[in-house]
């Protein structure tokens, strides 16, 4: 089943939650396969899990290379049948001009959303071709937020591409539930990372990132469909999708960062 994958294969890995899932997932018997663009930051996770008894290879590469990250899957799934693939990695741009919103959101996209599809894809593709069915010991995951619940006026470009992601594991997960292959979409609220160190904004129910990667290894032993964290954010997305449109007006404005500039015509 899905409680104890044996082979897992992480983008993101060199830091955040990618790097405390590896750290997480590492042990005997275990062989991790993890990505990054960081070789220095990567070959430091890899060292922490190996020093737990897990077998680690890493592959140093951009999640927007789709021929490159299909190649490293089809070779990890040829050394060691993949258990888990979990598409963590990602990026939060945002933009304080008007100016900046277009490339904000085409560099999201690129890597937020055309990322996860370049991961998960080719793992679904060797996933599906195992026998027989339900396969039942392969599972994907997807990192959406919290932020995808909604489109939010303090980032346009990340909110609307982690919504991409969470409606497209949900699809996922339908479309593939019937071959015994697990889907599930992450979608955590603010959590200790590079991306955070660098929001100077409010962060409520900031936790680390090893407490996170605990709720989402669980979430994922039980193959839930949404593994969304911390409470207080679930509580409040879930009471903020079903506001009347003038409140979500009044409410969904840019909070501790500055507000985008209006354009001045000529």
């Amino acid at each position: 089943m899905y409680d104890n994958p044996r082979s897992i294969l992480i983008t993101g890995a060199s830091s955040g939650i990618g790097a405390a899932l590896a750290r997480h997932y590492a042990g005997p018997d275990r062989k991790l396969f993890l990505g990054g663009r960081d070789q220095e930051r990567l070959d430091a996770v890899a060292e922490q899990c190996r020093k737990a008894g897990a077998a680690v290879a890493t592959f140093v590469g951009d999640v927007t290379d789709e021929a490159g990250i299909r190649d490293w899957i089809t070779s990890c799934n040829d050394d060691s049948p993949l258990n888990l693939v979990i598409a963590n990695a990602g990026v939060a741009l945002g933009a304080t001009e008007v100016g900046g919103l277009h490339q904000a959101a085409v560099d999201s996209f690129a890597i937020n959303v055309n990322g996860v599809f370049n991961t998960v894809h080719p793992a679904l593709e060797i996933m599906s071709k195992r026998r027989p069915y339900p396969v039942r010991d392969a599972q994907v995951a997807v990192m959406s937020s919290v932020m995808g619940y909604a489109g939010m006026a303090r980032s346009p470009a990340y909110s609307t591409s982690k919504a991409a992601v969470k409606h497209y594991g949900q699809a996922l997960r339908g479309a593939f539930r019937g071959m015994g292959i697990g889907v599930s979409v992450i979608c955590p609220g603010y959590v200790g990372s590079a991306l955070t160190a660098q929001n100077s904004a409010y962060m409520p129910f900031l936790m680390s990132a090893d407490k996170a990667a605990s709720i989402i290894a669980r979430g994922l032993a039980r193959n839930k469909p949404h593994i969304t964290f911390p409470w207080q954010m679930v509580l409040i997305t879930r009471l903020a999708i079903n506001l009347p449109g003038f409140l979500v007006d009044r409410l969904n404005q840019p909070w501790g960062v500055p507000r985008l500039e209006r354009q001045q015509g000529n």
